[in-house]
């Protein structure tokens, strides 16, 4: 067991302390990207005027926002008292509210529709999250997720963790949590939904790109603004981060265009299901 001054001790402490500190960084490299994802998770659980939502993991706010737009009654929650209070300031018509999606803090059948907008990757326990999803949804509510592909797909990640493997260790002695891309393949994340009581249970593939104006700027970028990716960045010896990084702008303008910024494939998967 480490000090409090240490490195944290449980994995929830350690996504918490990242998470109150890159929000703005947060929305600087990833918010542009995970844009793209907002409207098909909505539609896929096909948010409508008058309906209850849920934005758990709500981060700055984006999907609350966005079903809001819709005409929706959206309440968001997140962990991190400094995401909640980014969101509150950038739409301050929508209920943020600070919480823990794996106890979350709502009667049973509070919501016609619950969504997770790629945070199920940063929960302690996600399966957990889940049921309690499940719990607070109406009878026929709508529940809907997105999650990276795996990095053989979503490049930017496959990049760095070539690059690592590489050049550099994979240990970067962090408290043990949850597979980072264990919701990345279609089979599991379907058999997870369907476990915590979920039926009707759909997933596709929705294409993004991210988008840098060189491959500096990603190396950068996804040093700065990732919780995992960054302390796996942060455990290197200076020497292996140097080649690391000199890999991963290698890599990275592989996918340049002509005017040498770089564009990215990274592909989530979307996946929706219904509380019968």
């Amino acid at each position: 067991m480490k000090s409090a001054d240490s490195a944290p001790v449980t994995f929830r402490e350690f996504e918490h302390r990242a998470w109150q500190s890159v929000v703005k960084l947060y929305e600087d490299y990833f918010g542009a990207l995970t844009a793209q994802c907002i409207e098909p998770l909505l539609d896929a659980v096909n948010v409508r005027a008058g309906d209850a939502v849920l934005d758990i993991a709500t981060g700055p706010g984006y999907i609350a926002a966005a079903a809001a737009r819709r005409s929706a009654t959206v309440t968001g929650l997140d962990f991190s008292s400094a995401m909640i209070a980014e969101a509150t300031a950038l739409h301050p018509g929508i209920a943020f509210r600070e919480g823990d999606a794996g106890n979350l803090a709502f009667p049973d059948a509070s919501f016609d529709v619950a969504v997770i907008g790629f945070g199920i990757l940063h929960f302690p326990d996600p399966d957990r999250a889940l049921r309690e999803a499940f719990r607070v949804l109406r009878s026929g509510g709508r529940f809907g997720l997105s999650v990276w592909t795996g990095p053989d797909k979503a490049a930017g990640f496959g990049i760095v963790m070539r690059a690592v493997e590489k050049h550099g260790s994979t240990d970067a002695n962090l408290p043990p949590g949850p597979p980072f891309f264990r919701f990345s393949n279609v089979a599991e994340c379907g058999n997870a939904i369907a476990a915590a009581g979920f039926s009707e249970v759909n997933i596709i593939e929705n294409p993004q790109t991210w988008r840098f104006p060189s491959a500096a700027a990603f190396f950068d970028g996804i040093s700065a603004s990732t919780v995992r990716t960054a302390a796996l960045l942060r455990a290197q010896t200076p020497q292996n981060l140097a080649r690391i990084r000199a890999e991963v702008e290698r890599e990275a303008d592989r996918y340049a265009r002509a005017d040498g910024k770089i564009e990215l494939p990274m592909p989530a998967l979307v996946a929706c299901a219904r509380k019968s």
